[in-house]
């Protein structure tokens, strides 16, 4: 396996990891109305909690990362050039992963930067990866 293949399938075991522990997406509630304050939970992104409140980023966001998962699977241990189709599938990951700022930033916390960062970093190894193809 190339260089490309296994840091892109760390990576993306990287990002599951960081998606299944209950720190990566955030809600926000309202506390007691007299002091003003509010109630931040975190949780999966495979929890479907934040899904019921509409903060629908991060459960496709965790979808999308199965999807990719899967991907970068199947081209590790086959010869099919697979690098448009993961990174096309990265970006949409990225693009839902930041999804929850549309709420502000008080929706987002460090865990959810990783994840972003993260399906970033396999975006741009798959495009080293067409470069080296070509």
């Amino acid at each position: 396996m190339k260089k490309t293949k296994i840091i892109s399938l760390i990576l993306i075991i990287a990002i599951l990891v960081l998606e299944i522990i209950p720190y990566g997406a955030v809600c926000n509630f309202m506390g007691d109305p007299e002091t003003n304050t509010i109630l931040r939970y975190t949780y999966s992104y495979f929890d479907l909690t934040p899904f019921g409140y509409a903060n629908f980023g991060p459960f496709l966001t965790a979808i999308l990362s199965c999807v990719l998962a899967m991907l970068i699977l199947v081209s590790n241990f086959s010869e099919k050039k697979m690098n448009n189709i993961i990174g096309l599938v990265a970006i949409l990951a990225t693009v839902t992963s930041v999804l929850p700022l549309l709420y502000g930033i008080a929706y987002y916390n460090i865990v959810s930067f990783l994840i972003t960062a993260l399906h970033i970093a396999i975006l741009m190894i798959q495009h080293l990866g067409n470069e080296q193809k070509h």
